[in-house]
């Protein structure tokens, strides 16, 4: 979306909020439980596998719970705010999102504070217009600091393993800083590098200007023909994909797999990589459970509208390291994979 639009969205959704000051006659506290629960759950990028595993497992607490889910890919503001009301008219009494730009986080708790739908928030966190974190609409992600950190504990730790030389190794981090999110990841990442004993002056950031897997590929290109002289490189990023991008650009440029060492994030962008039949630079990933996101999201939702118990308004996930060697096993038990 272009930044103009952007603006007519939350300057309208900031005319929402006024003008729904008084407090809504559909709360918890002043209407009964519905009979039929119904919830909309709403993603960024409904083709991305990291989302369609959230839906499965907010499919799975629709049907423990009985309650009806609507899944919808929301791409932009504009079919965001199309999509409440699609979920208004056709009786959903609140919504799980993750947005496609946190700036939007104004104008889409207005709309949903005047439809008189409850709002949980998921992966992204909403940003006031201020620039901080709107605190206030329940959050479920994951701690981005410390998934972050574990991260970069990881690629020491294979680092160390290996017996690189320090003289004849780097990382290439992958960044995308005008999300908080991936800034924290990033950040933690290259804080537990440090901390570990990394020298900063071997740790470059390769700044994508879009956040798939050519948006990486370009960025770690750059970086790589600037650093001719580095042998092994630590490959760091914000997400699996940001990750498999900078892997790719090694290949191109001739590394050999032995001597990248790329750690991920998410952990279900990566299953076809890691299911290679020869070993790629893509050494493994930090997993968070998707379905687990979708499931517990799903089923907060459900007893705040049935029971009118509200969520927390802060909830959030750790990861833990999946390689070649145990992801079968791991993301066949978190129902990822049969």
């Amino acid at each position: 979306m272009k930044i103009p639009a952007l603006f007519v969205l939350l300057l309208a959704g900031l005319g929402l909020l006024s003008a729904c000051s008084k407090p809504a006659a559909t709360s918890a506290a002043t209407s009964a439980a519905p009979a039929a629960v119904k919830i909309g759950y709403l993603v960024k990028q409904p083709e991305e596998p990291w989302f369609q595993y959230e839906w499965k497992g907010a499919d799975a607490a629709a049907k423990k719970y009985g309650h009806e889910l609507v899944k919808l890919g929301v791409q932009d503001g504009e079919k965001v705010m199309t999509a409440i009301d699609s979920l208004v008219a056709g009786g959903a009494q609140g919504f799980v999102i993750c947005t496609p730009d946190v700036r939007l986080g104004p104008a889409i708790a207005a709309r949903a504070k005047l439809t008189g739908l409850k709002l949980i928030t998921v992966d992204d966190r909403f940003v006031s217009a201020d620039g901080s974190f709107m605190t206030d609409i329940p959050y479920l992600g994951m701690s981005a600091s410390k998934i972050g950190a574990a991260q970069g504990s990881a690629l020491y730790a294979e680092f160390q393993k290996r017996a690189w030389p320090v003289a004849e190794t780097a990382v290439c981090a992958v960044t995308f800083e005008e999300l908080d999110t991936a800034r924290e990841r990033t950040d933690g990442s290259i804080a537990a590098l440090k901390s570990a004993g990394f020298p900063a002056d071997r740790i470059f950031k390769a700044p994508q200007k879009t956040t798939d897997v050519p948006g990486s590929f370009d960025a770690a290109g750059i970086l790589l023909t600037q650093h001719p002289g580095v042998k092994h490189w630590l490959v760091l990023g914000m997400n699996d994909t940001a990750v498999l991008g900078a892997v790719r650009a090694t290949e191109g440029r001739g590394f050999a797999a032995e001597n990248v060492i790329g750690i991920g994030i998410n952990g279900t962008d990566c299953i076809d990589e890691l299911r290679k039949a020869k070993p790629t630079g893509f050494h493994g990933s930090m997993l968070v459970s998707a379905p687990s996101e979708g499931f517990n999201t799903s089923e907060m939702l459900y007893h705040w509208i049935k029971d009118g118990t509200a969520p927390a308004l802060d909830t959030r996930t750790t990861g833990i390291l999946i390689t070649r060697e145990n992801f079968e096993a791991v993301l066949r038990k978190e129902g990822i994979i049969e």
